[in-house]
């Protein structure tokens, strides 16, 4: 396999985390019984699976990011940071900034993980699915998501015809991590050039299944959580996130 770097994605606003995020950027805000920053969950997942070059896409409150984290030798990983540009907007044109500013290049596998999302994920075995399937991009994906509000079954009328309150969705849902061949950043750069503002799950995994490259789905039973927004924060169980997570530590 070509060399791995680790992409994270933490330079939102966090603006569904608002008011804590006026205060804290939204991946370092605090979690699990050991109140630790919830990047440095995701740090530490990396360095268990021996990814340790990591790139931290960075821009929103990126000096509470630094100022913890520095160059990554206390947690025995190597950090390079790359602040977001203004005319490459959105999750893909910050890859595509990382590629310019030299942090990564066509050769590496991308391993991109967007830092509000918690999870035990086996990123090594996700690795090797990518590579065995040779695929341009591998998403990872996880059955049985719950819908956070209820659902409703309406006739032409709007009658309701039935009402399921937070049902279990059928279809796998993407857990916010995938792994992309390095020369998947051409098409990035081809997107890049006709709009401003490109995203690498809604634009650009679309755009290589269109263009009849190889896109796989890593379906996986690992524990993750999407903390971002208030009502996913405050429901997030300390204690459950040291029962599945302390080996880490």
């Amino acid at each position: 396999m070509n060399s791995v770097r680790g992409l994270i994605l933490c330079g939102g606003q966090g603006v569904r985390l608002r008011p804590i995020t006026y205060y804290f950027q939204k991946t370092m805000i605090p979690v699990g019984t050991k109140q630790k920053p919830l990047l440095e969950y995701v740090v530490r997942l990396f360095r268990f699976h021996s990814v340790r070059n990591l790139a931290f896409l960075v821009n929103y409150k990126s000096e509470q990011i630094f100022n913890y984290f520095d160059d990554g030798n206390r947690f025995d990983v190597k950090i390079s940071y790359v602040n977001d540009k203004p005319d490459l907007k959105g999750t893909a044109g910050s890859v595509l900034n990382a590629c310019k500013q030299g942090v990564v290049t066509h050769k590496d596998t991308l391993l991109v993980y967007y830092g509000d999302i918690l999870s035990n994920m086996n990123l090594k075995n996700l690795l090797q699915y990518h590579e065995t399937q040779q695929a341009s991009a591998t998403v990872a994906l996880c059955r049985g998501f719950n819908v956070r509000v209820g659902v409703a079954d309406l006739d032409r009328d709007n009658k309701i015809l039935g009402f399921v309150e937070k049902p279990k969705i059928e279809k796998p849902v993407s857990m916010g991590i995938l792994v992309l061949k390095g020369e998947t950043i051409d098409d990035v750069e081809q997107l890049c050039e006709k709009k401003r503002d490109v995203d690498l799950m809604r634009d650009l995994v679309p755009h290589l299944i269109k263009k009849g490259k190889p896109v796989y789905g890593y379906l996986s039973d690992d524990f993750w959580y999407d903390v971002g927004s208030m009502e996913a924060y405050e429901k997030l169980n300390p204690k459950l996130v040291e029962d599945l997570l302390a080996y880490l530590f």
